[in-house]
């Protein structure tokens, strides 16, 4: 994977509370790995609190507030999952504003298990077709989206490219999706 996504910046936003660790740790090594560079975006200024499951694991630094980050600036936006973090991101207009503003860009965008719940949100599923935890299935229909239990969906009918998987088992599919997309 290394040098495709060569000096590109990719946007992670995630909740202040609730990000389930491994989603965000593994698709950023990726960005990462793949040479370029993941920027962590959150409501709030200061450190981020990750998960696992419902035990507290990591905190990272944030690089950007919501309000304060430009969807012009990055090459893509990954929408890390964990239950908390898609719902506290729902609540923050700043949030949903900054997802909007990639699909009205053209950008394309990841998220796995709940993070499709900000898309939701934002408004942007409507005629897509998406995976997710489960348990999102119906909200992502009642938002206009077709719901598919596969590992990895890539779907780019619509103004931009959506990459969405279900759990944490379909990372190493989902990281290998996104950076090909974000490339």
């Amino acid at each position: 994977m290394n040098g495709e996504l060569t000096g590109r910046k990719v946007a992670f936003l995630v909740a202040n509370e609730g990000i389930e660790q491994v989603e965000l740790t593994e698709p950023w090594r990726a960005v990462a790995d793949a040479g370029g560079q993941p920027v962590l975006v959150a409501p709030e200024a200061g450190e981020v609190q990750a998960f696992n499951h419902l035990d507290k694991a990591d905190r990272f630094p944030v690089d950007r507030t919501a309000a304060d980050a430009d969807p012009a600036d990055f090459a893509g936006l990954v929408l890390p999952g964990g239950v908390a973090n898609p719902d506290v991101l729902r609540t923050k207009p700043d949030a949903v504003a900054f997802v909007r503003g990639f699909f009205t860009a053209g950008k394309p965008v990841a998220a796995i298990c709940h993070g499709p719940w900000t898309m939701v949100e934002a408004d942007v599923v409507r005629d897509r077709t998406l995976t997710s935890w489960p348990s999102l299935q119906t909200d992502l229909r009642n938002a206009g989206a077709s719901w598919v239990d596969e590992p990895v969906m890539v779907c780019s009918a619509g103004p931009n490219v959506l990459v969405t998987s279900r759990k944490p088992d379909d990372l190493p599919a989902f990281c290998d999706e996104l950076v090909k997309t974000f490339a």
